[in-house]
């Protein structure tokens, strides 16, 4: 799997401060990776370093294999898509006129414009002063521009904010349709649940080091939190005492998940079951498990 981005052994320093420390992280084509952490754990710097507008302290920043720090990395940063998190359009100008702007200054035709704002939902607005705009399809128009020339790596801040279910229903496709054309996709947002389905990995950042990286079903063995086993009988039936009752037919008990199908063998005849539920930890419920690390 080819790297759209990578950046080695990265740290930034604003004065005594340090935001980023010796972060290794690969972003790779068709790829969707949250990144995850609180305030001030080094998110907004990862997206700036990324698109160039700071350097690293130390360590190197590579885009399609372009140092960031070099001279000719200018064409690199034209396959840069960018929705910050405060969206900052001109009241004044219309959705057409807004797209235009962005076009130019990114040397690009204005001919699929239109097909752009269809793509968001706001075709139908197109002539209306960006002023007299929701929030959410103030969202949708900054989402546009950022898709504007079919950019390669999108960086994505807090995306979908200010979006009822259908419009992030509708962002998550988008976001689908361009994994499955080979982009890359670095999704900053503290809606972890949204992620569930979409992201292809996790990245966890806690005061500028990163915790954790990767799937949730690494994440669940990083952070070794355990499953969760409910059954009900349809009969009472006794069960090996580390089995919890939680009723008269109902039983309970936590699992690491190599444990799991040994467990489930105790259970006897499957036949007896009138239910059998196995709960996974949550992406929630793993954030904030790492972010109880006291040695970060």
């Amino acid at each position: 799997m080819s790297s759209h981005v990578s950046l080695n052994q990265v740290s930034k320093v604003f004065n005594q401060f340090t935001a980023v420390k010796d972060l290794n992280l690969n972003l790779n084509a068709g790829e969707c990776i949250g990144l995850a952490g609180h305030n001030g754990a080094g998110k907004s710097t990862i997206i700036k370093l990324i698109l160039g507008l700071i350097q690293p302290t130390q360590g190197d920043v590579f885009l399609f294999g372009k140092n960031m720090a070099s001279r000719d990395s200018n064409e690199a940063r034209r396959q840069i898509g960018y929705l910050p998190e405060t969206v900052a359009l001109h009241a004044s100008l219309t959705a057409d006129e807004t797209l235009a702007f962005y076009a130019e200054l990114k040397g690009l035709s204005k001919q699929h414009n239109k097909l752009l704002l269809e793509r968001v939902g706001i075709a139908q607005a197109a002539h209306r002063r960006v002023g007299t705009y929701s929030k959410g399809m103030r969202q949708r128009l900054a989402l546009a521009q950022a898709l504007l020339g079919e950019p390669k790596v999108l960086l994505f801040d807090e995306p979908t904010t200010g979006l009822d279910p259908a419009s992030r229903q509708m962002f998550y496709q988008i976001v689908s349709e361009l994994k499955a054309k080979g982009a890359t996709i670095l999704l900053s947002t503290h809606a972890l649940a949204e992620l569930n389905g979409y992201a292809d990995r996790v990245v966890v950042m806690k005061n500028g080091v990163k915790l954790a990286d990767g799937t949730l079903k690494e994440l669940q063995a990083q952070s070794g939190l355990p499953e969760r086993i409910e059954v009900t009988f349809k009969v009472p039936v006794n069960l090996p005492a580390h089995w919890v009752p939680t009723g008269e037919c109902s039983y309970s008990i936590q699992s690491q998940p190599h444990q799991k199908i040994d467990l489930l063998k105790e259970l006897g005849d499957l036949n007896q079951l009138a239910s059998l539920d196995i709960y996974t930890p949550s992406l929630d419920e793993m954030y904030a498990h790492f972010l109880k690390r006291e040695d970060i």
